[in-house]
């Protein structure tokens, strides 16, 4: 109990203490995106506990999903946070399954038989899709996003099937220049280790350490799957058996460690500088946009 109200005074009079952007001093930038906003409700509760925080980061948004509504009611109060497209040919969950926002016969090359969208990258690649549908399909999230009422920055890709192979992700670069959006690791950004892959009892301590050895002179991007472990997301079973087990607890041990005191605490102790998609896409502009080397 003592415990809990030292972090509630330090939450109370600490965070409103720290200026998490203002920094001149620092060339170390840290660029929190946190994805699959919108994929489900206790997704939705999740992102607005870091909103509570008070710090910049940014907000990928899954509109192909029942809930991205919700996400989009608690996005619109809240400058602070970039959003951006996260844009999605993959629906993973066993019993919560989602299809294209053009529908199924508009793009029948991107869906199964039920009219979902395919669980993996191979399994999207098996049913040969067409390139005209892939352009329709992710024209239609980033229209439906862009007339959502958000001010929409950015787009990037779940899963990294909109980007698996040139010819997608040349339809990917097209579409980014005609709405005038950045486009995720395309300014530079140097992905920092994430905690995806970390059990669930060090998540927070791998992000503490990572924090300690960040990158100057670069912009960091460290990439977070956010949740929290109630009975919606236990239900939920990734069908890719390369998907961490227990994904509910994951994703709210990565919630934990994102809205820690201690997290705030290694952010000033190691002079980072916190900053989101729009600041960035200002500083480096849009006619600046890179493809990445690597891919």
């Amino acid at each position: 109990m003592k415990k809990y109200f030292v972090s509630i005074i330090f939450l109370i009079f600490v965070f409103p203490s720290i200026n998490f952007s203002q920094d001149q001093c620092s060339s170390k930038e840290l660029l929190i995106r946190c994805d699959d906003i919108g994929m489900s409700h206790s997704v939705n509760l999740a992102v607005e506990k870091v909103i509570k925080t008070g710090i910049p980061f940014s907000a990928s948004v899954m509109f192909v999903c029942p809930w991205y509504q919700e996400a989009v009611d608690i996005l619109k109060d809240h400058p602070q946070v970039t959003v951006g497209i996260h844009l999605t040919l993959n629906a993973e969950w066993k019993n919560y399954r989602w299809g294209p926002v053009t529908g199924r016969s508009a793009v029948p090359s991107l869906v199964d038989s039920l009219g979902y969208f395919f669980p993996s990258r191979a399994a999207f690649e098996a049913n040969h899709p067409k390139l005209n549908e892939i352009e329709k399909e992710l024209r239609a999230q980033i229209e439906r996003a862009v007339h959502s009422g958000l001010n929409i920055k950015y787009v990037d890709y779940h899963m990294g099937t909109a980007v698996d192979k040139p010819e997608y992700r040349a339809i990917l670069e097209k579409l980014a220049n005609e709405y005038h959006l950045g486009i995720s690791r395309y300014f530079g950004e140097q992905d920092i280790p994430s905690m995806y892959s970390d059990p669930i009892e060090s998540k927070a301590d791998s992000l503490y350490k990572t924090l300690s050895n960040i990158n100057s002179n670069q912009v960091n991007l460290l990439v977070c799957h956010i949740g929290i472990d109630n009975p919606e997301l236990q239900a939920m079973t990734d069908l890719n058996p390369f998907g961490p087990k227990e994904m509910s607890k994951n994703r709210q041990a990565e919630l934990n460690a994102l809205i820690s005191p201690k997290f705030l605490e290694a952010i000033k102790s190691n002079h980072i500088m916190l900053i989101n998609y729009e600041q960035l896409i200002s500083k480096v502009g849009l006619q600046n946009m890179k493809r990445p080397e690597e891919n």
